[in-house]
């Protein structure tokens, strides 16, 4: 079978200034048996043939159970206002933009849209939660992609990261994040500043890490081409981390 041609993200509003190239890989599996089951009420079970067995302690009222408790584990806070769980804009930087995305515009930062528009359809996209700032000569664009699964993110997450190591993009493997598995996340600085016709030189750095059914994808650009510190990526991605 032949593989798809993945479409690269490309440049538009503030992203302009990043030359980042952003692959949307063939993501693998689908989500609509668990959307369907996530949003149903739960059906009771036949009785056990033993009554009485050890089990925690309640979190909540048995009358307090609802499709939105943690105690059924059906809800967490991803669920909720996924712009609430982004970091916020540091003191002394400008704030460019902020909010969700819907699919439609989410695939037009890629080269091939409708081939993106496809393929995050498909592995069950769910929203992109955007913030974006500028402080001194450094722009920074954080996005949380989230799906109805972890399939979907997990594919996400791997094409992402697998085609940083080409020279058009950092041309490097990369370092783990302290505290992350390396398969759920990697930081990249490229490894030469990048110039293109009527544009001043930048350098680049991106951090992809997944957790759950969302993916951290951050982009730190220092657009007078200055060596970036790995350092710096590292501690924005954690931060907003620990915000998830």
């Amino acid at each position: 079978m032949a593989v798809p041609q993945r479409p690269r993200r490309r440049r538009g509003r503030t992203t302009l200034l990043i030359a980042a190239a952003v692959v949307l890989g063939a993501l693998a599996g689908t989500a609509t048996g668990y959307a369907v089951q996530y949003h149903r009420d739960p059906t009771p079970l036949p009785p056990l043939a033993q009554q009485k067995l050890d089990t925690p302690k309640a979190l909540a009222p048995d009358d307090a159970t609802t499709w939105k408790t943690v105690n059924a584990n059906r809800w967490h806070k991803t669920d909720g206002d996924l712009t609430e769980l982004l970091i916020e804009v540091p003191a002394g930087a400008k704030a460019e933009d902020s909010g969700y995305d819907s699919l439609d515009s989410f695939a037009t930062t890629f080269d091939m849209p409708e081939s993106a528009l496809r393929n995050f359809s498909k592995d069950g996209f769910r929203r992109v939660a955007t913030t974006v700032w500028r402080q001194d000569d450094v722009l920074v664009e954080l996005r949380l992609v989230q799906f109805h699964d972890f399939s979907g993110a997990n594919g996400y997450q791997r094409a992402q990261s697998g085609y940083m190591r080409f020279e058009r993009n950092a041309g490097n493997d990369g370092v783990a994040i302290p505290g992350v598995p390396a398969e759920l996340g990697h930081v990249w600085v490229a490894s030469e500043t990048r110039q293109e016709p009527g544009y001043a030189p930048i350098r680049e750095g991106r951090a992809i890490v997944r957790r759950g059914d969302i993916v951290l994808d951050l982009f730190y650009v220092d657009m007078r081409g200055r060596r970036i510190a790995e350092s710096d990526v590292i501690d924005l991605a954690k931060r907003q981390l620990e915000r998830l």
